[in-house]
């Protein structure tokens, strides 16, 4: 049972994520963990986390689907989560997973006002519809119920209308546009790196500028939110652009390609980068190369650069045409125009993520696979 349930944390680990550019929608942890309606059984489940994380998926269409988690400190020391659990969450605060806070207040609302994502909760939030009313448009708040057919997100205002996808706040366009600085040196979301000559500076996991979530603003001032302290503008943040990766149709994986850092795309590529061998058949796994296609990103253009040993086709604004099909070949570049999609083989796809509007799966691999039958409970029971 033990070893299942840590399976499971591991596999939701995997849709964890703090960065502005990826997260599709925001939830409170501390909320989650007590659906007990769920699964009928302890006052908190850590486990609980990946039955949202699967409706995510269902609600978007998606494989692989990022949610912004953040919990308040309190839950790290919750003994209604088992030892193991807290631990977890631990590591997951310190890795830079999800974002810890003191008190919750309404860093979820924050979060995704300023990054224009849905906030998965089952609360109305009235209490907050004065300072931020949108909270009562359609689409804005999702709530995870029970159906037959499992735990799924609805509305908790409107009557499932498709809702166009909700922009930035201007104030988190701006605050995402700059690199911040925190005070304390230990800050792995906000830090530097620490002190260089700490016996444990080389284990802990930094985020990347370029992955920075959005300060919390307090009074008017950019602050961090799990240490309070006031952030220091640090410069430009470097641009970024969204990728996904499509096959046969379905969207297995996003992925963000800055202007300091250039993304391999392959079979398996060394030294990291986008690894598409598990979703391709035999035939495309002897055709794809271990690194095939590299995105880079210059002054608001995306270069595609292959480095196989096949060759890479791009589809000048997604033209099914094989005529049009453009083949590049080793160590060839192209400027990619907005709606130009690359082909690393038949039916394997990189595009600008705006590009797909549907995930085009109707139910995308579950984290719960690995789950103890006592973990979703059966509706009516």
């Amino acid at each position: 049972m033990r070893f299942e349930v840590s399976k499971v944390l591991d596999a939701i680990e995997a849709h964890l994520t703090t960065d502005p550019a990826l997260a599709r929608a925001v939830v409170d942890l501390s909320e989650v963990v007590r659906y007990a309606d769920l699964d009928g059984g302890r006052p908190a489940s850590l486990v609980r986390l990946g039955l949202l994380v699967d409706a995510l998926g269902r609600y978007a269409a998606e494989e692989n689907v990022p949610v912004y988690v953040i919990a308040p400190r309190g839950l790290l020391s919750d003994t209604d989560l088992t030892s193991n659990e807290r631990m977890v969450v631990r590591r997951w605060a310190d890795d830079g997973k999800v974002e810890v806070v003191p008190q919750m207040g309404d860093r979820v609302l924050e979060v995704a006002e300023m990054l224009g994502v849905p906030v998965l909760t089952r609360d109305r939030e009235d209490r907050f519809r004065a300072s931020r009313p949108w909270v009562a448009e359609p689409g804005r708040l999702l709530a995870l119920v029970s159906q037959q057919g499992g735990p799924a997100l609805v509305a908790r205002v409107g009557r499932g209308e498709v809702v166009p996808p909700t922009p930035r706040s201007p104030l988190g366009e701006r605050l995402l546009a700059r690199i911040w600085k925190c005070p304390d040196f230990n800050c792995t979301t906000f830090g530097t790196g620490g002190d260089s000559d700490s016996p444990f500076a080389d284990m802990r996991t930094f985020t990347s500028p370029v992955a920075q979530p959005p300060p919390a603003l307090r009074n008017g001032v950019p602050t961090c939110p799990r240490h309070g302290e006031r952030l220091r503008d640090a410069g430009p943040r470097p641009h970024t652009e969204v990728l996904s990766v499509r096959i046969d149709g379905v969207v297995r994986q996003r992925f963000t390609v800055s202007e300091d850092q250039p993304v391999v795309v392959g079979r398996a590529p060394e030294g990291g980068g986008i690894m598409l061998g598990q979703w391709l058949t035999a035939d495309a796994r002897k055709w794809i190369s271990r690194g095939h296609v590299r995105f880079a990103l210059r002054a608001g253009e995306i270069t595609a650069k292959d480095i196989s040993t096949n060759g890479t086709g791009v589809r000048p604004g997604g033209s099914p045409d094989d005529d049009a099909r453009i083949t590049l070949h080793r160590d060839e570049s192209r400027v990619l125009a907005p709606d130009d999609i690359v082909e690393l083989y038949a039916g394997v796809h990189v595009g600008r993520a705006k590009l797909w509007s549907n995930g085009g799966v109707v139910q995308p691999q579950s984290v719960m696979a690995e789950a103890p039958t006592m973990a979703i409970r059966p509706l009516g029971r």
